[in-house]
């Protein structure tokens, strides 16, 4: 048993570190590698790097080349419009459900009939639940990093406490399978970003630092303000990497 954890922590390190790598932009877009070559790179068995670049490629982050190894896998445009689509359409229904929750706690008049948003309600009533002061805390110093980072234009920093903050905060949906859903977008939505932010001379005052504005609202259980601040994360988000030309 202990070898078995052993290696699939040492599948779980390789993972997390080649799509850091990724992330960074120094596993650059396109770029073919084999497994030999991974293995030779972190002095490790090719077992674990092989378990660890299929576990990549079925996040989306590499394509596998028949006979030839792996490539980091090239988002389009098209693509990350879609990705950020998606992860609005997710986020808003949540916020929508605690919206039309404390509608119906008002004295609004509830349906008989089951709401397509009771899924999105239950949902609402575990997150504003999890909101407990050492959550909250947590939550917080991510917010804080994050923002710091994003006003310094700091990219990589910022990445990896964007991240963080992302993953604490949808955690308390208690939903395992949205939570990993919108992680998994959020990485494939960096990963198309990078590059294109990294031919900007200075990122100081493009990148979105709202994140504390967007914990302000979940806690205090403001949906509707919620849902404008991630409104205006989603068009920031186009628009950072939509220009025809980066400006010098």
């Amino acid at each position: 048993m202990g070898r078995v954890i052993k290696r699939s922590t040492l599948r779980s390190q390789i993972a997390t570190a080649l799509r850091d790598e990724i992330l960074a932009g120094r596993l650059a877009t396109g770029r073919d590698f084999t497994v030999k070559e991974i293995a030779e790179q972190y002095g490790v068995s090719a077992t674990p790097v092989r378990e660890a670049l299929v576990d990549l490629a079925a996040q989306g982050l590499l394509d596998v080349e028949q006979h030839r190894g792996f490539r980091v896998h090239e988002f389009t445009l098209a693509d990350y419009r879609a990705m950020c689509e998606a992860r609005q359409l997710v986020v808003d229904g949540v916020f929508q459900g605690i919206e039309t929750d404390q509608e119906h706690a008002g004295g609004s008049p509830a349906s008989s009939a089951p709401s397509p948003l009771s899924a999105g309600m239950s949902v609402a009533r575990r997150a504003l639940g999890g909101l407990g002061p050492e959550v909250l805390a947590s939550v917080r110093r991510r917010a804080d990093a994050a923002e710091r980072a994003a006003r310094a234009g700091d990219l990589d920093v910022l990445i990896a406490y964007d991240l963080r903050f992302w993953r604490e905060l949808s955690g308390l949906l208690g939903n395992p399978y949205v939570c990993d859903f919108l992680d998994r977008l959020r990485v494939q939505c960096w990963v198309f970003a990078v590059p294109v932010l990294r031919r900007y001379s200075s990122l100081r005052g493009r990148l979105w630092s709202g994140h504390n504005a967007l914990l302000d609202a979940v806690e205090a259980g403001d949906a509707r303000a919620a849902r404008e601040v991630m409104a205006t994360y989603h068009q920031h988000a186009l628009a950072q990497v939509g220009a025809e030309e980066p400006h010098a």
